[in-house]
C-alpha cells in the first residue's frame, strides 16, 4: 500500500520537511508515504478566492494518482481516533489500492475536491498550519501502521 500526501504549498520550513521525512523513512517496506507538492495559485487583488481555489483544484485533480481513494483534511471532517484510522487503513489494505490524503492551501480546498473525496478527516477542529498538518498526518499514518503491525510505537 502507498499513501500519497498531496499538499498545496511548496516552500515549507526545514523542520516541516525533516518531520515528514522522519516518519516516511520509518514506514515498513510494504507501506510507503510519498509527498506531492501542489503549486499554490499566485495571490493577487484581481483574483477572487473562488478562482484561486478552482485553479488549485485543477492541479490537485491532475496530481491524484489513478485508482486512489481520496481523503481530504478539513477541520469540519470526521475526527477519528488513531485506532479508528488503523481500522480504516486495515480495511483499505484488504480492499486494495492506494490512498491520497489532500491538504489544502491557505484558503482551503475547492468544494469540488471536498465533494469528490471518499472521506473527510479532521486532525483537529482547530485551524492548523498546513506544514504542521503534513508532519501530524505522516506521524498518525506511521502510528496507525505500527498498531496494525503490532509494533510497540503506539501505547494506550
Amino acid at each position: 500500500m502507498k499513501f500519497f500526501i498531496l499538499a498545496v504549498g511548496n516552500k515549507m520550513p526545514e523542520w516541516v520537511n525533516n518531520g515528514f521525512a522522519n516518519y516516511a523513512i520509518r514506514m515498513p517496506k510494504d507501506v510507503a508515504i510519498e509527498l506531492i507538492n501542489i503549486k499554490p495559485e499566485k495571490r493577487s487583488k484581481n483574483k477572487k478566492i473562488s478562482q484561486l481555489l478552482c485553479s488549485e483544484a485543477n492541479r490537485i485533480f491532475a496530481a491524484i494518482p489513478p485508482k486512489c481513494r481520496t481523503v481530504v483534511l478539513d477541520e469540519r471532517g470526521r475526527q477519528w481516533s488513531t485506532e479508528k484510522l488503523a481500522e480504516s487503513i486495515s480495511r483499505w489494505m484488504t480492499s486494495g489500492g492506494d490512498t491520497a490524503f489532500i491538504i489544502g492551501g491557505a484558503d482551503g480546498l475547492d468544494s469540488r475536491i471536498k465533494d469528490s473525496a471518499d472521506e473527510a478527516l479532521a486532525l483537529s477542529t482547530l485551524t492548523l498550519p498546513h506544514g504542521l498538518v503534513r508532519v501530524m498526518l505522516s506521524e498518525q499514518l506511521y502510528r496507525a501502521i505500527s498498531l496494525i503491525k503490532q509494533h510497540p510505537y503506539h501505547r494506550k
